[in-house]
C-alpha cells in the first residue's frame, strides 16, 4: 500500500498520508510520494483544490525517528532539504487552495506541514505539538516562519520551547487554524469547504495566494503596486467575466477555473 494516497473527485485532489500504524510518521518514501502527488495536482487543470489529511487516528506525528538514528550533518541536510523544504515550497508555490484537515495528532514537522496549507481545519480531538524541543532539535518545515505570523512571536516561542500540546478549539482561539469541528461532523464539514473552493474562481484564488505570499516581505507601497498588476491579471480571466455576467443576470455563476 502506498504511503500517500491520491483520489480526485469533483475538482478536489484528496491526498491522504497513509502510515496509520505510526500515526503517519514522515519518512523518505512518504516525502517523495507526497511531492509527486502535489506535482500531479498542480499540473492537472481539473484539480482546483487540494485536501490533505491523515489515515487512521492521526494527521502526521512528524519525522519517523527510525530514519534519523545517529545522522551525520550531511544526512540532516539532505533530509531537511529533500523531505521537508521541497514539500513546503511546493505547497506555497502552487496557485491552488490547499486545505489541511487535521484529524488527530499533528506533531513536529507534521504540525508545520499542516500550517503551510492555506486553510487549516481540525476535529476537536486533534492536537498540535511543536515537539522538536523534546529531542533537542529546532522547528523546521517552515515552523519558525508560519507560526509567529499566525499566533505572534511570544506565543510561538512558548509553544516551540515548551512543546505544549494545543487542542483544535484552542488552536482556533489563538488564530493558529481556521475552524475546529466536532469529531462526528469533521470529515463532512471539512470536505464541504474543499468542494466549495473547487467550484470557485481558481485563478483568482491562486493570484490571492501569490499576493499573500509576497505580503510577508513587501512594504505597503510594494504590495499595493503588486495588487495593481495582479488585479489586471484577475480581470482578464474567464471567471471574472462570468462572475459579473451572473451578477447582472441574477443567477448563480458557473466558474471554470480559467
Amino acid at each position: 500500500m502506498s504511503t500517500v494516497l491520491l483520489h480526485k473527485e469533483n475538482g478536489v485532489g484528496y491526498i491522504t498520508l497513509n502510515r496509520p500504524e505510526t500515526y503517519n510518521s514522515y519518512n523518505r518514501d512518504m516525502a517523495m510520494t507526497l511531492q509527486a502527488h502535489l506535482d500531479d495536482c498542480a499540473n492537472d487543470d481539473e484539480v482546483r483544490c487540494l485536501y490533505i489529511t491523515g489515515a487512521g487516528k492521526g494527521f502526521c506525528s512528524g519525522q519517523d525517528l527510525s530514519e534519523a538514528m545517529s545522522p551525520s550533518p550531511e544526512d540532516f541536510e539532505r533530509m531537511v532539504r529533500e523531505h521537508y523544504n521541497a514539500t513546503i515550497l511546493r505547497m506555497r508555490n502552487m496557485e491552488k487552495p490547499i486545505i489541511a484537515a487535521v484529524n488527530g495528532v499533528a506533531a513536529g514537522a507534521g504540525a508545520n506541514l499542516a500550517l503551510a496549507a492555506d486553510i487549516v481545519v481540525s476535529n476537536n480531538s486533534a492536537s498540535f505539538i511543536q515537539a522538536f524541543s523534546k529531542i533537542g532539535l529546532i522547528p523546521d518545515s517552515g515552523g519558525t516562519y508560519f507560526l509567529p505570523r499566525l499566533v505572534g512571536m511570544q506565543r510561538a516561542a512558548a509553544l516551540m520551547m515548551t512543546a505544549e500540546k494545543v487542542s483544535g478549539p484552542d488552536a482556533v482561539a489563538m488564530g493558529m487554524i481556521f475552524k475546529s469541528f466536532s469529531d462526528d461532523v469533521f470529515e463532512a464539514e471539512s470536505k464541504k469547504i474543499a468542494t466549495n473552493l473547487a467550484q470557485m474562481p481558481t485563478k483568482g484564488i491562486g493570484l490571492t495566494k501569490r499576493l499573500l505570499n509576497s505580503s510577508y516581505d513587501n512594504t505597503l507601497e510594494e504590495q499595493l503596486d503588486m495588487e495593481k498588476h495582479v488585479q489586471i491579471q484577475a480581470g482578464a480571466t474567464h471567471d471574472f467575466k462570468e462572475g459579473v455576467l451572473a451578477f447582472l443576470e441574477k443567477r448563480k455563476p458557473v466558474f471554470k477555473g480559467k
